[in-house]
C-alpha cells in the first residue's frame, strides 16, 4: 500500500515541476509582465492550478506580482546568472584545453578579484599535469607566476594592501626573499613581458605568466612545466602570447564570474 501510494506521488510532483516551469517560461515571454488569467490560457493550465502555482512561485522568490501583472523575481535571475555563468567557465575551460593540447603544457587562468588571486581554471593531463597546490595559491602570490603576475598589474596602494595581508615568507630556497625584493621585482616588469618562475613556489617547477588586463581587472595566462622540461617554458609561453588576441575575447567574458 505505501509503495503504491509512493509510486503515485512520484508523477504528480513531476507534473507540478513541469507545470511551474511552463509558467516561469510564459511571464518570462512578457517583459512587462501577465496576469494569471493570460498566463493560464498561455500554458493550458487550469485557472485554480495556475492561481495556487502562482502563489508558490512569488512565495519562493522566483515571481513578482505588481498590480496584478506577474514578473520573474530575484531568484529566477539567479539562475539565469548561474546558467551565463556556467556558459563563460565552459568557454574558458575549452580554450584552455585547446591550448594545452596545441603546446603540450598545463594551462592556467587565474585573475585579482575583491582583494584576492583567484584560480579560474586549469588544463592539464596525466602526463602534463599541473602543479600541486601544496600551499594555498591566494596566500602565496609571491611565490608563484601566477601571483606574482598579478601583483605586478595592481597599482601601488593595492599591492601593498596585498602584502600587508599575506606575507612575503619563502616556501623553498628558491622564493623571493623578502618583500623589498619582491617589489623591485614587479617594478622593473614590462607592460606585456611574460613573467618567469623557477622553483620558488615548488621544487622541480618552472612556470610563465602572461599578463592579461580587462578594463580595471588584473587577469594571467600562465603556464608550467618540469625543471628537466625548462628549455621548452619561454618558447611556449611566446607562443601563447602571440596568440592572445584571439583568446581575449573568450576570457574578457570570464571577469564577470
Amino acid at each position: 500500500m505505501a509503495i503504491a501510494s509512493q509510486t503515485a506521488a512520484a508523477p504528480t510532483l513531476i507534473g507540478s515541476v513541469q507545470r511551474a516551469l511552463r509558467l516561469l517560461e510564459a511571464v518570462a515571454s512578457h517583459p512587462d509582465g501577465a496576469p494569471a488569467k493570460q498566463l493560464a490560457r498561455e500554458t493550458g493550465l487550469p485557472l485554480p492550478t495556475t492561481y495556487h502555482l502562482l502563489r508558490t512561485l512569488t512565495h519562493e522568490g522566483y515571481l513578482l506580482r505588481d498590480k496584478g501583472a506577474f514578473h520573474l523575481g530575484e531568484a529566477a535571475a539567479r539562475l539565469a546568472r548561474g546558467g551565463a555563468v556556467q556558459n563563460r567557465r565552459t568557454k574558458i575551460e575549452d580554450s584552455l584545453a585547446r591550448w594545452r593540447d596545441e603546446i603540450g603544457v598545463p594551462v592556467y587562468f587565474a585573475l585579482y578579484r575583491d582583494g584576492e588571486i583567484e584560480l579560474i581554471a586549469v588544463a592539464d593531463t596525466a602526463n602534463a599535469p599541473a602543479v600541486e597546490e601544496w600551499a594555498d595559491f591566494r596566500e602565496t602570490g609571491h611565490a608563484h607566476a601566477i601571483g606574482q603576475c598579478l601583483l605586478g598589474q595592481l597599482d601601488q596602494r593595492s599591492r601593498q594592501d596585498h602584502l600587508d595581508r599575506h606575507r612575503v615568507e619563502a616556501l623553498t630556497p628558491y622564493t623571493v626573499r623578502n618583500r623589498r625584493m619582491l617589489l623591485d621585482r614587479l617594478d622593473g616588469l614590462g607592460r606585456m613581458e611574460p613573467l618567469v618562475e623557477r622553483q620558488e613556489y615548488a621544487l622541480g617547477t618552472v612556470c610563465a605568466a602572461i599578463p592579461l588586463t580587462v578594463g580595471s581587472t588584473a587577469a594571467t595566462l600562465a603556464i608550467s612545466l618540469p625543471l628537466h622540461q625548462q628549455e621548452r617554458l619561454l618558447p611556449a609561453i611566446e607562443r601563447l602570447r602571440s596568440e592572445i588576441g584571439g583568446l581575449f575575447s573568450s576570457f574578457a567574458l570570464s571577469i564577470s564570474i
